[in-house]
């Protein structure tokens, strides 16, 4: 009989909790994405580790890494019947650039003809609606499987068809992480009791700052800027602001040009160099982050 994991003072994001670690700034770098359907598990490296042909993975990780795609391994909550038709999807979460395009394979190859050199391929269908991808990868963190399963459902429940478990979105101990696309905006801590209140925000284009970690594809000051005008400039709407320039301050910290409805905003964002053990719960030795902290900038 398999011992299923639990939650336990001992979980990096039971930990996280306790200590209020702050979310801002965390989102990953990359703006592009593949996300690839494949059911069944996942290892820790979920590409090079499930049921897809490994020669096959191997290819499609280098042209990735050299398009400078990420990859995110995708499958329905519950089970996929055995011999369906699986889904791929491009996407685009830059400014200006923002699509969501989806194809299918029957083949794993087919994999290998997908244009992940071109920034406006025109492959693929194109969604214009939010997608919610949660990640779920337990062999990389077991509080990803136990936060994010659960609030997979949650959210199917309320959005049939548009959402998908995810493999490693960075973060665990924020688990459950949850990125909409392709707006590319990326939270943490979300709970089964905030998916009519997320999805409803998503549908809207709104952001949640509470929740917020960052928009991926930005640096972590640029992220963190953003939070503060979404806050403090009364502009709920993701597309609402726009990151002008980042340039260093004082003392490590990085002084954020941030543009919106009411004119533009200098945001300084300090960084700290935080101390803490448990960071994932593959690693409870002492180790530490980075934290980030956004204040109105006065000359």
């Amino acid at each position: 009989m398999i011992a299923h994991p639990r939650e336990s003072a001992e979980r990096c994001a039971v930990r996280g909790d306790a200590r209020g670690d702050p979310m801002l700034g965390t989102a990953f770098p990359a703006s592009r994405l593949l996300l690839v359907e494949q059911p069944g598990p996942w290892g820790r490296a979920a590409l090079l580790q499930s049921h897809l042909d490994h020669a096959v993975a191997v290819a499609l990780q280098g042209r990735a890494n050299r398009a400078g795609v990420r990859i995110e391994m995708i499958r329905r909550p519950g089970r996929t019947a055995i011999g369906a038709r699986r889904h791929w999807a491009l996407v685009d979460t830059r400014r200006d650039r923002q699509s969501l395009r989806w194809g299918s394979i029957d083949q794993d190859a087919e994999l290998l003809d997908i244009p992940l050199d071109s920034a406006t391929s025109d492959a693929g269908t194109p969604d214009d609606e939010p997608l919610y991808l949660v990640c779920a990868h337990g062999k990389h963190d077991p509080c990803c499987a136990l936060r994010g399963r659960p609030v997979a459902v949650a959210l199917d429940a309320r959005r049939p068809g548009r959402v998908w478990e995810c493999s490693h979105l960075g973060g665990d101990r924020f688990a459950a992480n949850v990125l909409v696309l392709p707006s590319g905006l990326l939270y943490g801590r979300v709970r089964v009791a905030d998916a009519e209140r997320f999805t409803a925000a998503a549908d809207a284009g709104e952001v949640l700052v509470d929740q917020l970690r960052g928009r991926i594809g930005l640096p972590p000051a640029a992220q963190a800027a953003l939070a503060f005008g979404y806050a403090h400039c009364a502009a709920p709407a993701h597309d609402a602001l726009r990151v002008m320039a980042t340039r260093p301050a004082a003392d490590g910290a990085s002084l954020v040009t941030v543009d919106g409805p009411s004119g533009r905003l200098d945001v300084l964002v300090r960084v700290e160099r935080v101390a803490a053990s448990g960071l994932t719960c593959a690693n409870p030795r002492p180790n530490y982050y980075l934290a980030y902290f956004p204040e109105s900038f006065h000359s």
